[in-house]
């Protein structure tokens, strides 16, 4: 015990609750993998859950790391990070690995690690915002001064993840508007902001609609169609989640009695949270959702004690963006959305995807720590 207190710093809560939702994926994940494991591990059921448990402890190391860093100096690394998430993007665009029709995924060569780059973007984008606003307090209110240096990388990185994970795209210019309007954005640039994409996006759809060659836009129509339609056929995604739901009832069917797991799309995955539920049941799955509404909570905590403008708009800005794609996981495994793809963080089966949640949750907990941020935006300027 006297290891961890001197060690392990920042919002005991959020560590709590990091801990409570690795247990739960691990459970969650060893007992989704069986399918897997037999097509292609010889029946050998311990595999994925040991290869991602090693992935889980990594992301937690990593998360010490960061935990241990002053977070003054993410001011500095966020241009960086900025300025590479955007050829990565245009890279993943033309000549990434193609899933599902989509240009996802970088494979690094001679490791064998395929990450999604969209996955350092929000991050980027998050921790770019962050000092963008922390540096602009003086002249938030003015739209060429403020508001155009803000939304621009927003629109650019949002334009570039898009083709391929629609999404993704929206959380993410969902959550930098948040941020703007933590940061005291005027709720005006913001409304027509918000008000000229949706026009645009809705042109921008319509108009491929009439090409040939559609690319996404087809699969993004089958799936509000599929989550439209009251055919069981066009909807197997949704009825088997449903299923699952059900067998669950109030108290679950216990850990590894799922029989769904044979049936659900990505058990592991997008559909983990239907899979918990018929195993741990309403209460489990109430349990999980409370878990992360409670770490929004302590995110925005944090944010609201922080000593500085940046490790306020840092700790809320990385905490919605957490807390929003879980609700979106959540919301699709209840069928109160149509399937975006969106992992449920800390608890799905995934590489270098549980690697960012945990490094924002570093963050997140280095803002905890208050170390050393200076209180005014002029020594911020004088550190960047």
């Amino acid at each position: 015990m006297k290891f961890f207190a001197e060690h392990i710093k920042g919002d005991r809560a959020v560590w709590v609750i990091v801990v409570l939702l690795s247990i739960f994926s691990v459970l969650a994940v060893y007992s989704s993998t069986g399918t897997l494991a037999f097509r292609y591990q010889g029946g050998n059921t311990e595999y994925y859950m040991l290869k991602h448990l090693i992935i889980l402890l990594a992301g937690l190391f990593f998360m010490y790391v960061f935990h241990n860093i002053r977070y003054s100096y993410f001011s500095r690394f966020a241009q960086l990070m900025f300025y590479i998430s955007i050829p990565l993007l245009l890279f993943t665009m033309f000549r990434g690995t193609n899933v599902n029709e989509a240009s996802r995924w970088l494979t690094i060569p001679g490791l064998n690690i395929s990450f999604q780059s969209s996955d350092i973007a929000k991050m980027a984008i998050i921790l770019y915002l962050a000092r963008l606003l922390a540096l602009k307090q003086d002249v938030i209110s003015d739209f060429k001064s403020a508001f155009i240096p803000l939304i621009l990388p927003v629109v650019l990185v949002t334009l570039l993840i898009m083709p391929a994970n629609l999404s993704t795209a929206m959380l993410v210019f969902g959550t930098s508007l948040i941020i703007m309007f933590v940061g005291r954005v005027p709720f005006k640039f913001i409304a027509a902001t918000t008000g000229i994409t949706l026009v645009a996006m809705i042109f921008a759809i319509l108009l491929i609609m009439q090409l040939p060659g559609k690319g996404r836009v087809e699969t993004w129509q089958k799936r509000v169609e599929s989550f439209i339609s009251s055919d069981d056929a066009d909807n197997y995604q949704a009825v088997q989640a449903k299923i699952a739901i059900a067998n669950g009832g109030i108290w679950g069917k216990m850990p590894g009695n799922s029989t769904q797991r044979n049936f659900l799309p990505h058990p592991y995955s997008d559909f983990i949270f239907a899979l918990i539920i018929e195993e741990f049941g309403l209460l489990g799955g109430v349990f999980i959702l409370l878990l992360y509404l409670i770490l929004l909570y302590r995110g925005i905590r944090i944010g609201a004690h922080s000593p500085g403008a940046f490790g306020t708009f840092l700790s809320i800005g990385l905490s919605f963006m957490l807390v929003f794609q879980a609700l979106i996981n959540m919301g699709v495994a209840v069928n109160l959305l149509p399937v975006t793809g969106q992992p449920l963080p800390l608890i799905s089966m995934g590489g270098t995807s549980i690697w960012f949640t945990c490094i924002s949750l570093g963050i997140i907990l280095s803002v905890s720590k208050g170390k050393n941020e200076t209180t005014s935006n002029t020594n911020i300027n004088e550190k960047a």
